[in-house]
């Protein structure tokens, strides 16, 4: 990467179920001018979910298109056979103009995105959670899931959970503690920026 990027992207990084999208949504109420860039994905859009907002909901040929072309900071194969990923262009333009950027990413995610963003450019939190019991617990109140997705789920996340180190921080998100864990995640992201605006 030739830019010098001015702006800095924050990773919060986890496992499904550790709490990353309640504190995308946390910020996103509090912190209007930070940039929350949304994911491509080829699932399908669940109940209330519009095109734009939740996701970029897009055909699989489509995904592959971008792909080739070279369009995602990273992307995955996700829960079986859908695709997700962070779109390049949006994000660096956003660093160029020295915004703030928070996205919602796994390990896998991270350790892409790190290759290409500058490290001066990128703090990553790791969203812990007591244990692998107590992630299943969170998962299944989501609603209704197939006993092979929830082991699919639960062993990735032991996979993460081993690789939280690899972040630069660590923020336990502790069952009824989503507070505490809120005030923890936005004194980093102000920490990190003081000084930059």
């Amino acid at each position: 990467m030739t830019e010098k990027l001015t702006g800095k992207l924050f990773l919060i990084v986890g496992p499904s179920g550790s709490g990353k999208g309640t504190v995308i949504r946390t910020l996103g109420a509090k912190y209007k001018g930070f940039f929350y860039p949304i994911s491509y994905t080829t699932r399908e859009p669940r109940e209330r979910e519009k095109d734009g907002e939740s996701y970029h909901f897009v055909t699989k040929e489509k995904f592959k298109q971008m792909i080739a072309e070279d369009d995602f900071l990273e992307y995955a194969v996700v829960h079986s056979d859908n695709y997700y990923g962070t779109a390049k262009t949006e994000i660096i333009d956003a660093l160029n103009g020295g915004a703030v950027v928070i996205r919602e990413v796994d390990i896998q995610g991270f350790h892409a995105i790190r290759k290409i963003i500058p490290k001066g450019n990128l703090v990553s939190i790791f969203m812990k959670v007591p244990n692998l019991s107590d992630l299943k617990g969170r998962i299944e109140m989501r609603g209704a899931i197939e006993p092979e997705e929830l082991q699919r789920r639960l062993d990735s996340a032991a996979r993460e959970l081993a690789q939280a180190g690899d972040c630069d921080y660590q923020v336990h998100n502790e069952w009824g503690k989503m507070k505490v864990c809120m005030s923890d995640v936005e004194s980093i992201i102000l920490e990190e920026i003081k000084g930059l605006y």
